[in-house]
């Protein structure tokens, strides 16, 4: 298509204009935000079972001296002089997991049945000595059953493979949102986002059959890819579907699922059956199939490709639904520029100009490599998301001082995302994209440094700072889609946000090994995260805004966002 067909074609089919006119969040985008949201909710929940499924129980050496063979209680009061340990400063004792003090067989009375448990009279302290054995029997703090006792994979040595499952996870991660990504610009939202369901919950069934470690690890990549590929495309999805007034409601929101998803998880206290839990995340969105029929493809990505006469039927669908009136002229120029865009092709091809419609992808990311203006801000956005990654992650592994009942934690680290998220929705409606991001990344970064130096203070101070930080962080990942959304074309929008999102992934790979600056100097990680969360909320100034601005749908669009 000629350059002034196409602006022609640009002015009449403004797809923000036409939302306008049907509605920017009718009855009809309701319902499909909505059906979008649900999967949202099993994405997150998966995202994160590894926690529990691959996670280490409570457990202690078996002492067959003591324990009852067949009520066996982990936390007996003569668990510290058979059983090797330390003492918190409160005075509760935690057991080491593996070793065990060696009987004195000097103290040893005999018994009838060598292998039956002493009188509880005789565990005392003479009973042992200070010398310590391997055992290979376990007694366990609670009902949870993990990977850890279903493979045998107890004792230190073993731990490596428990972080290992995390390890293969983000990888996972990183291949799956750069590949939904760019195949959801090429064949489609709805499609790729309906194929990335229903793998996600195949993958999860499997992994919740698994017969080793080796396969568990398998299935868990194959889950990691699937799982990934969701979210990023129910978000631009949802963005896609409304008007420029409620984008940010739709991204805000989306994000409320996913942080009740994540503290779902809290709920596998009723589970505590690995396989059991993984079935409960896995087969419920597998209902999810019947979006084939029931949530239409998105009218910007038909636009895009042209598929103008698809996009009509869509649009009068939701206008119908609305209860809105749309002009008779312009559902005529759909089918008008359907014809004009076949006649223009026909041109092109006779006169050897004819490129494939899958082409377009590359064509735009050559035109955004040509443009400094548009590499500058890329560049920029790649660092924030990074940044984020790694306080975001880095934050909650540094949280050593919320102690207690660990389901009942977890559920609260998700929670207190949602007021982050509800923070970032006021800032985007009331400051624009600009400054809810810098302010989002400087809150986080003037609460690391307090807490930084606060280390050593109230308990109280140290949580507070660190919700609070939590909070930020959250709030600047919110902005962060959205901003990066509203920065893209849309011919290369969910590939773009894709790319983001993997650079993320590998900045969420560093954030296990920063609490071991810790070694050198203790706030040093606190620091580290105050001062990327300083840099970037200054980079981010240099952003254009983007506040009510109608989504670029060509990279020069793109680049007038600057102007």
């Amino acid at each position: 298509m000629s350059a002034p067909a196409a602006g022609a074609a640009s002015a009449v089919l403004d797809f923000d204009d036409i939302l306008v006119e049907i509605g920017e969040f009718g009855r009809f985008q309701r319902r499909n935000y909505l059906l979008i949201c649900l999967p949202v909710l099993f994405a997150a929940a998966n995202s994160l079972s590894y926690v529990f499924t691959a996670g280490s129980p409570t457990y202690r050496c078996y002492v067959p001296e003591c324990d009852k063979l067949d009520d066996a209680e982990y936390g007996a009061d003569w668990v510290s002089i058979a059983v090797p340990g330390s003492w918190s400063k409160r005075g509760h004792f935690t057991p080491s997991t593996c070793e065990r003090f060696v009987a004195n067989d000097g103290h040893f009375e005999s018994s009838s049945d060598p292998w039956s448990a002493w009188p509880l009279d005789q565990c005392f302290a003479e009973n042992f000595t200070t010398e310590t054995e391997r055992c290979h029997q376990f007694v366990y703090g609670s009902s949870e059953r993990t990977i850890v006792q279903q493979w045998g994979l107890q004792c230190p040595e073993n731990l490596w493979k428990m972080a290992f499952v995390g390890t293969v996870h983000f990888a996972g991660l990183v291949v799956g949102t750069a590949l939904s990504g760019y195949l959801a610009d090429r064949y489609g939202r709805k499609h790729i986002f309906l194929f990335c369901i229903v793998f996600m919950a195949l993958t999860g069934v499997a992994q919740a059959l698994s017969w080793d470690y080796i396969s568990f690890l398998f299935f868990a990549l194959l889950n990691a890819v699937g799982t990934s590929g969701v979210y990023p495309l129910a978000f631009i999805i949802g963005v896609e579907m409304v008007g420029p007034r409620k984008r940010e409601m739709s991204s805000i929101v989306l994000n409320y699922f996913y942080a009740v998803g994540e503290a779902l998880l809290g709920l596998s206290v009723f589970l505590p059956d690995w396989r059991q839990l993984q079935l409960a995340l896995s087969v419920p969105p597998l209902i999810c199939v019947a979006y084939f029929w029931l949530v239409p493809e998105s009218v910007r990505w038909l636009l895009a490709r042209n598929r103008r006469e698809q996009a009509g039927v869509i649009i009068r669908r939701a206008a119908k639904v609305n209860r809105r009136d749309i002009s008779v002229e312009l559902m005529a120029s759909f089918k008008q520029q359907e014809l004009d865009a076949e006649t223009s092709q026909e041109d092109d091809v006779e006169g050897g100009l004819h490129v494939q419609k899958d082409d377009k992808i590359w064509l735009a990311i050559k035109e955004v490599a040509g443009s400094p203006a548009l590499m500058g801000r890329y560049a920029i956005l790649l660092l924030i998301w990074a940044v984020n990654a790694i306080v975001y992650y880095g934050l909650s592994l540094n949280a050593t001082s919320l102690s207690g009942n660990k389901y009942l934690n977890f559920a609260l680290v998700c929670l207190v995302e949602i007021p982050g998220y509800s923070l970032a929705w006021l800032f985007l409606r009331r400051f624009g994209r600009r400054v809810a991001l810098s302010g989002s990344l400087l809150l986080c970064s003037i609460t690391c440094v307090a807490s930084g130096f606060v280390t050593l203070g109230a308990n109280w101070l140290v949580v507070t700072l660190f919700l609070v930080g939590k909070l930020g962080i959250t709030s600047s990942f919110a902005v962060i889609y959205t901003f990066t959304a509203e920065m893209m074309p849309t011919v290369i929008r969910s590939g773009g946000v894709g790319v983001m999102s993997t650079f993320a992934r590998f900045g969420a790979m560093l954030a296990p090994f920063v609490p071991l600056l810790a070694s050198y100097y203790e706030p040093l990680p606190l620091l580290l995260f105050g001062t990327l969360s300083l840099v970037a909320g200054l980079l981010s100034l240099l952003l254009p805004e983007t506040f009510n601005r109608k989504l670029p749908d060509t990279v020069e669009e793109a680049i007038a966002l600057g102007k």
